[in-house]
């Protein structure tokens, strides 16, 4: 998924290295602004690891990790759900210069899961599945960021 931004790449990636700007914008952490959060490291940095805890049922319980940074370029970070049913994914943030004001943002992610639910990803398409979900995050940290400048 992809959004263009009317701001420049380094404003975009120095906002999205930081896990937890998504606070602001993700819609999962917007979906309990309730649930337990631990940290663990130095946000910004290669192995920040955010962790959450959530009675609600499309956010659970898992923490992510930054895994990878490409200045400018692009975030890694690996997911891991926990509840309610256990996967790991690749998630990855990566910017695109447009012009000197702007930058487009790309979402997306690769992952596994375990038996039995990875038997049931055979009948059902994860775009189909998550796709509003990063759709609605990508125009979600747009507004964030067009409205900081």
């Amino acid at each position: 998924r992809k959004v263009t931004i009317n701001r420049p790449l380094h404003e975009v990636y120095e906002y999205l290295r930081f896990i937890r700007n998504q606070d602001q914008w993700s819609k999962w952490n917007r979906l309990d602004p309730e649930m337990k959060k631990t940290y663990t490291g130095e946000d910004g940095k290669i192995g920040f690891r955010s962790a959450w805890e959530s009675d609600h049922k499309q956010v659970g319980v898992g923490q992510q990790t930054i895994t990878a940074l490409e200045e400018n370029a692009a975030v890694y970070i690996k997911l891991e759900f926990l509840k309610p049913f256990k996967s790991e994914s690749d998630s990855y943030l990566k910017t695109e210069k447009v012009d000197d004001t702007t930058t487009d943002v790309y979402w997306g992610f690769t992952g596994e899961m375990n038996p039995p639910m990875n038997v049931t990803l055979l009948f059902m398409n994860m775009d189909k599945r998550v796709g509003a979900d990063f759709e609605e995050g990508l125009l979600k940290l747009k507004e964030v960021l067009e409205q900081s400048s």
